[in-house]
């Protein structure tokens, strides 16, 4: 079992900040889909009670599209979508590994899910 850590992150002007508590971080979940091929996501599942939001959330903004369950958040300042809420994993928030602080980005390993093609890959699952 490895030691569990406690990782901070956050928008791109500070704005938008977050904590979470999970076990170190290999891997990273990379989508195809139309949302999360267009803002380079790359999805690290944490369970709800396990992130806390470290800022007022009414700096945060809401698009849903499609079937509207997935809600994405975006800081109304600068528009990075540092977590939001996937309808793949309702108990959890799919935080954007690029920005958690301090986590090299490049020594993860990449799972590939194809999000264009969500009814056929659902067992993978984001969104």
């Amino acid at each position: 079992m490895h030691k569990v850590l406690t990782y901070q992150g956050g928008c791109h002007c500070g704005n938008v900040r977050f904590e979470f508590t999970a076990e170190p971080i290999f891997e990273a979940t990379r989508c195809n889909c139309s949302m999360c091929s267009r803002n380079d996501f790359l999805h690290i599942f944490v369970p709800h009670r396990l992130l806390t939001l470290l800022s007022d959330p009414k700096l945060l903004t809401e698009y849903r599209f499609n079937t509207g369950a997935a809600q994405h958040l975006f800081c109304s300042q600068c528009g990075v979508k540092a977590y939001y809420q996937p309808r793949s994993h309702p108990d959890c928030w799919s935080v954007n590994a690029r920005c958690i602080d301090d986590l090299d980005i490049q020594s993860l390993q990449l799972v590939e899910f194809d999000g264009r093609h969500w009814s056929s890959a659902r067992q993978g699952l984001v969104d």
